[in-house]
């Protein structure tokens, strides 16, 4: 009954807008969306053609006149109509029935976006249909999500490495007490492995494929457990078809570069964390949560380099959007988490 009732006044959504994928929580049924954050457009009439996963087939596969776009770029919006339709279809999809008001929607951001960066996401929400928007820091999300003790007076430190950016934070007392935000995360891994394509086999492949790799043969440090994998693409000199084979260690040197400012941007925040807040982070261990944080080894490397102890989520996937969700739902109880 109690259900029926929040349905027909206006529904409450958590939503993790990400680089990568979206994904959307409601009150009564939990994860009703995970799906790429990608848009196809036909561009003859504008009009959009798929969204989500269906829309991620495009990827390297459209005629001229469709483009498959990425809305999100770095954890923000980069293009804010393609982001309102993108989220309008999301939206559409998880409310179903009749509703007397708009659905409150509660969104998390990276940490050090601007206030241009929060409006876009704000109006963005706004104009697919929210009645009304917070926003909660991509970290604190996290922790909520993983249940750190985060209003307590005890340190707790975060590595988030989602699509676009990997954000490292220390919280205590339901703020955050120094944070490192580097836009670098899982797209700059595929990017990596596409321009190291390059350079060593003069072969060029797609967006889907380097993700591909990275899932089935990346390490942050060597495993020596995984076989090689036949990569398919094109000979940039002669343009012909070319089939190359890829071990763990060559993907493990295209991504050292981005696995190398993951780990800097962990080292500046426990310098700037004082040592009380450290003494806690010690004893309690680091959070390491998001999609990139599947990376075999990266919970490891991190530990070596750092000296403190790193426990990846048992779901790295959700955890942003499980602490989201909570912090809507106890609303009263996080009110300080929210930054608008």
């Amino acid at each position: 009954m109690l259900n029926s009732i929040r349905n027909i006044i206006g529904q409450q959504i958590a939503m993790d807008l990400g680089t990568a994928n979206t994904l959307l929580y409601t009150r009564g049924n939990g994860i009703v969306i995970n799906e790429p954050s990608v848009v196809a457009l036909e561009t003859r009439k504008n009009t959009v053609l798929a969204v989500g996963r269906a829309a991620k087939d495009f990827v390297g596969r459209t005629p001229h006149n469709i483009r498959a776009i990425r809305p999100m770029k770095d954890g923000v919006i980069a293009d804010f109509d393609i982001t309102r339709e993108m989220i309008s279809y999301f939206v559409s999809k998880t409310i179903t029935g009749f509703h007397l008001f708009k659905p409150l929607m509660v969104i998390c951001v990276p940490t050090g976006i601007t206030q241009v960066e929060k409006r876009a996401v704000i109006d963005s929400a706004m104009d697919a249909g929210a009645r009304k928007v917070l926003l909660v820091e991509e970290p604190m999300a996290a922790a909520l999500g993983a249940g750190m003790p985060v209003c307590e007076s005890v340190g707790n430190m975060v590595i988030d490495v989602g699509g676009g950016t990997t954000e490292v934070a220390v919280m205590t007392l339901s703020a955050i007490a120094n944070a490192e935000s580097v836009r670098v995360a899982g797209d700059a891994m595929d990017q990596a492995i596409l321009q190291y394509m390059k350079d060593m086999f003069c072969m060029e492949i797609g967006e889907n494929t380097a993700e591909n790799v990275k899932i089935m043969l990346g390490t942050a440090m060597p495993i020596g457990e995984l076989p090689a994998m036949e990569v398919p693409g094109k000979d940039t000199l002669t343009g012909t078809p070319k089939l190359v084979s890829l071990t763990e260690g060559h993907v493990r040197e295209a991504l050292r570069e981005p696995v190398q400012a993951i780990l800097s941007a962990v080292m500046r925040t426990i310098e700037k964390t004082p040592t009380k807040l450290l003494g806690d982070i010690r004893e309690k261990g680091i959070l390491l949560a998001g999609g990139g944080a599947l990376l075999r080894g990266l919970d490891q490397r991190i530990s070596k380099e750092c000296g403190l102890p790193v426990m990846l989520d048992p779901d790295p996937l959700t955890t942003v959007l499980r602490g989201t969700a909570k912090a809507m739902e106890n609303k009263s109880l996080h009110s300080s988490v929210f930054i608008n």
